[in-house]
Formats: C-alpha cells, sequence, structure tokens
C-alpha cells in the first residue's frame, strides 16, 4: 500500500538506485505518472520529460480501451477489436486521439519536442498498469527511436499484464502485483485523477529546479 503518487515514486526511485547519477532519461505518462515519475528523475539525477501515449477507447465505455496511440502514431490495438467497434470508428477515434495528444503535448511540455531518446537507457514510468495499452504504445515509441535500453518502473501491476510487457523491454520493476488486481487505485491509501494544472506544476517545479541546480553550478 502507498500513501499516494508521492510516496509510490519515493519507493520506487529506491527500486532503481543502480541508475542513480548514470544519465538516464525518465520519460513518465502523464497525467498519473508524472508525479511518480518526477520522484524518481530528482532521486536518480536523471533527465525527465512525459512522453503522450492515450487510450483508445470504446465509444460506448470510455474508461474501457481496444488499444492505445502514443504520440510519434506508435500503436497497440487489441486483436478482438473489430468484433465491437467498427473499422471507421476505430479510425475516427485514432484521429481524436492524435488531435487530444496534440493538445497535451502543448499543455504540459509546451509545445516541446521529446529529448533525444537514441543509444539512452529510458525509463518510462506510470502510477501502475492496468490493461497496459498505454504503456505497450510508449515501449514501442522508445523502440522506433533506438533506445539503448528500456526500462518500464511502475508501483503497481496485474501480474498477467506485467508477464506480457517485460516480454517487450529489457528490466521490469513492479513493487507490488496484488493477487486480486483490479484496479491501480487499490493500492493507494489517497487518490484522486490528477488534474492538468498539477501535471504543469510539477514540470514547472522540475524546471525551475533544474535551472537552479544549472545556476548554481555555474557559481
Amino acid at each position: 500500500m502507498f500513501e499516494d503518487r508521492v510516496d509510490a515514486g519515493k519507493k520506487l526511485a529506491r527500486a532503481l538506485m543502480k541508475y542513480v547519477d548514470k544519465k538516464v532519461l525518465v520519460l513518465a505518462i502523464p497525467r498519473g505518472g508524472v508525479e511518480v515519475g518526477y520522484q524518481v528523475a530528482k532521486y536518480l539525477n536523471a533527465d525527465f520529460s512525459v512522453l503522450v501515449s492515450r487510450k483508445l477507447p470504446y465509444p460506448d465505455n470510455p474508461e474501457a480501451g481496444f488499444g492505445a496511440i502514443a504520440e510519434d502514431g506508435s500503436m497497440v490495438i487489441f486483436e478482438n477489436a473489430e468484433m465491437w467497434v467498427s473499422r471507421e470508428e476505430i479510425d475516427e477515434i485514432i484521429e481524436r486521439q492524435k488531435d487530444e495528444i496534440k493538445k497535451r503535448i502543448e499543455i504540459i511540455r509546451k509545445g516541446r519536442p521529446l529529448p533525444e531518446i537514441a543509444n539512452k537507457t529510458v525509463i518510462l514510468v506510470d502510477d501502475g498498469i492496468a490493461m497496459g495499452s498505454t504503456m505497450r504504445a510508449a515501449i514501442m515509441l522508445c523502440k522506433n527511436k533506438k533506445a539503448k535500453k528500456i526500462v518500464v518502473a511502475v508501483p503497481v501491476s496485474g501480474g498477467d499484464v506485467a508477464k506480457e510487457v517485460a516480454k517487450m523491454v529489457d528490466e521490469l520493476i513492479v513493487l507490488e502485483k496484488p493477487e486480486f488486481f483490479r484496479a491501480v487505485a487499490q493500492v493507494y491509501r489517497n487518490w484522486h485523477d490528477c488534474s492538468y494544472q498539477e501535471v504543469v506544476g510539477i514540470m514547472e517545479k522540475w524546471q525551475n529546479e533544474k535551472a537552479a541546480s544549472s545556476k548554481h553550478r555555474k557559481v
């Protein structure tokens, strides 16, 4: 059990201790993964940014999804998707999520591109893995951009999904795998949906700390 995302991030960071000062890149999946990723990046003295990956939601049940798309167009669509959604609807949903991704990049990263990924060790962080579609799309983006090593680090995941994700990456760190896993929120004592305002605040805090650290080193 974690108190909140700050607590989960600090505990996850300690599990990644071997990457302290190794010039790794921590990429958080917004919105829930940003506070966790911030704590990890701060502890590891790593570079930090957000990687936008969006669920492709069912039209009649937006909480569930039939896949996901990352900001470079990397996509995961579950095999049986067309049993429930027509090809035309799938294409429409993909276009809507591409638009949503552009908006999120503008809001959270102020339109800035992702940091360079090629030949780097990238640690992908979220507040947990449920279906795993957004994380899989993020992994595919990192592969397409030629990351040297891909590590997925999350506080919680279901066991079966964790096994599937592990096959896609070089290393998987999961702190909790509940036997009866229903939702990411079940391992957090204090849980709420993160707002854009919170996420932007975390990223601004990171930028300010980075600028202050850089200034201190020059002095």
